[in-house]
């Protein structure tokens, strides 16, 4: 059985993302006094009592708004009361009852689920003249304060009270994809093609995706946890201390997370400047990674242009020559099932694990093919090899002066290592120590 679902739902502004933050213990959704700024529906996990649930915040909502994006938001929201087990309906006790509470409210009662009015910003519970908000109709109430944590104990025990009595952990065995890229790539389309609905919010609107958002899913009987996350402009380009500069860092963070990343570009536009900063920053925190090139339903074509492509890819991306690439359409869907299987393909390359003896049999063969290069009359002497770890294989030689392994020799054996052991689509990780061994 999955952890129940806590939907957080009301108009902008009323402080839901506040109250996820406290209660998933981070800085998991974007807080900021400008409504709106919760566009998707977040996840996190959180316990209480010893009961594991997920809570979802969601977009303000306005009902009757006229704006592109408040329409999304709130298309946005239904998804998470269609299926959260119990949905928590934040109003703002410093602003008062509102028409827009009252819109809110209508909407909560078409539903069969249970919806627990949330009063927030309630500094002095004693001195607090709460009445008005009986007129909402959905009888006891609970005031917080969660900006101050206040309230929220009383608040947790009686959602708890609506789960089942056993609740069991999610596998650990899902496998994590960040989908990462310039905004207007395409990412979130590509999310939803996937995932066989729309999940995130897809708009011609650059940048409407602005929190990293985690969606489980199952396919071919594999678990896994897709992430999609805000498009990454050029540092320049992000204003200081902006909800850009905090939604970047929440994508960076997700590539950190993830067992495989998706570096998503558009065909129109080419390998960019900033996307291949972006897949540097893959390269640098180890992650095997699939460069998707959507949109190629939109490029016109000859005979050669594929081959056009991966040549400029392969130039723009010669410090991670391993790098594996893809030609999708999240538009009609051309080739995503393949995506899936170069998803499969890397994460199996970055779990690779050999046994020392294989291990010590390539480094004896790569050493007699080239010897490490001698410096000031000194050579390097590769004694042997370790593979302590995977995702990524890491590799451990011992030496007798990890000093005296040039770069271009420790560069050799990688290129060796990777050949040999067919480690495309993934980073290897080589460390160099001296051996305890005493010198020959």
């Amino acid at each position: 059985m999955s952890k129940p679902l806590v939907a957080v739902v009301g108009k902008p502004n009323v402080g839901k993302s506040t109250f996820f933050n406290k209660v998933c213990g981070g800085r998991i959704s974007i807080v900021s006094d400008m409504p709106g700024v919760t566009r998707d529906r977040v996840y996190a996990d959180a316990e209480w009592l010893g009961k594991k649930f997920t809570l979802a915040d969601t977009g303000g909502i306005q009902l009757k708004s006229d704006d592109v994006m408040f329409r999304h938001i709130k298309e946005q929201a239904q998804i998470a009361l269609d299926l959260a087990d119990v949905i928590l309906f934040f109003c703002d006790y410093k602003s008062g009852l509102t028409a827009e509470d009252t819109d809110v409210a209508d909407l909560l009662r078409k539903t069969s689920k249970p919806v627990i009015l949330v009063v927030n910003k309630v500094d002095n519970f004693l001195e607090a003249d709460l009445t008005d908000f009986y007129s909402l109709g959905f009888g006891d109430f609970f005031p917080i304060a969660a900006e101050q944590k206040q309230g929220i104990g009383d608040l947790l025990d009686h959602v708890v009270s609506f789960f089942p009595d056993a609740v069991t952990q999610e596998d650990e065995d899902a496998i994590k994809i960040a989908v990462v890229g310039k905004p207007n790539a395409g990412k979130s389309s590509l999310v939803n093609k996937i995932l066989g609905y729309d999940r995130t919010i897809v708009s011609d609107i650059a940048g409407t995706t602005r929190d990293a958002i985690d969606t489980p899913f199952v396919y071919n009987g594999q678990k896994y946890v897709i992430i999609d996350t805000a498009g990454m402009r050029k540092k320049r380009s992000i204003p200081t201390d902006s909800v850009e500069q905090y939604s970047v860092l929440r994508s960076l963070n997700a590539v950190r997370r993830a067992d495989v990343c998706l570096i998503v570009m558009d065909a129109n536009e080419g390998l960019s400047e900033q996307d291949v900063k972006i897949a540097g920053f893959i390269h640098e925190e180890y992650k095997p990674s699939v460069v998707v090139i959507n949109k190629w339903d939109l490029i016109e074509k000859d005979t050669h242009t594929v081959e056009r492509f991966k040549k400029k890819l392969s130039a723009d991306l010669a410090f991670m020559d391993y790098f594996r690439s893809i030609t999708v359409s999240a538009l009609t869907g051309q080739r995503i099932t393949k995506l899936m299987d170069e998803v499969n393909y890397v994460y199996a390359k970055s779990a690779f694990r050999c046994t020392t003896g294989m291990l010590n049999d390539v480094v004896t063969d790569a050493v007699r093919a080239v010897e490490p290069p001698s410096h000031n009359g000194r050579r390097a002497k590769i004694k042997y090899a370790t593979q302590p770890s995977t995702r990524p294989p890491t590799f451990v030689f011992f030496t007798n002066n990890a000093d005296l392994v040039h770069f271009s020799y420790r560069r050799y054996l990688e290129n060796y290592l990777r050949r040999a052991f067919a480690l495309d689509g993934t980073p290897i990780k080589l460390v160099f120590r001296d051996g305890s061994e005493k010198d020959d």
